[in-house]
């Protein structure tokens, strides 16, 4: 059974800093591209960042450019979003998802299995 869980989620003031995690199980690790995706209140799930199964290629949503970065342990099968100088619209659940040998990595839809969430909540 796959099974891909989020943590590191919280609240922090607007400029500070938070790093997700997410520990992929039941799955051939390496083969699958990993993305993170947010998504808040009546609003729909959109793209944050990914990195790719591949060559380990990373890819960021204009809108976190510059502040988050993406990261993952293949031996440990983990993948991390180091998350810098937050802002309030950054406030939403925060899932990890995973893409078997994924190419479309924007694409909520060519994701294979997701994760539960962790809620970021970021104050001005």
């Amino acid at each position: 059974q796959v099974q891909l869980v989020e943590s590191g989620g919280g609240l922090v003031q607007a400029g500070g800093s938070l790093r997700l995690s997410c520990a992929a199980s039941g799955l051939t690790f390496s083969y699958y591209t990993i993305g993170w995706f947010l998504q808040a209140l009546v609003k729909e799930r959109e793209f944050v960042a990914a990195i790719s199964w591949s060559d380990g290629r990373t890819f960021y949503a204009d809108s976190v450019k510059g502040r988050f970065t993406i990261s993952r342990d293949n031996a440990e099968n983990m993948v991390y979003l180091q998350m810098n100088s937050l802002k309030p619209e950054d406030t939403a659940v925060y899932y990890c998802a995973a893409d078997y040998k994924g190419a479309y990595y924007r694409m909520v839809g060519s994701y294979d299995y997701w994760g539960q969430g962790t809620q970021v909540t970021v104050s001005s």
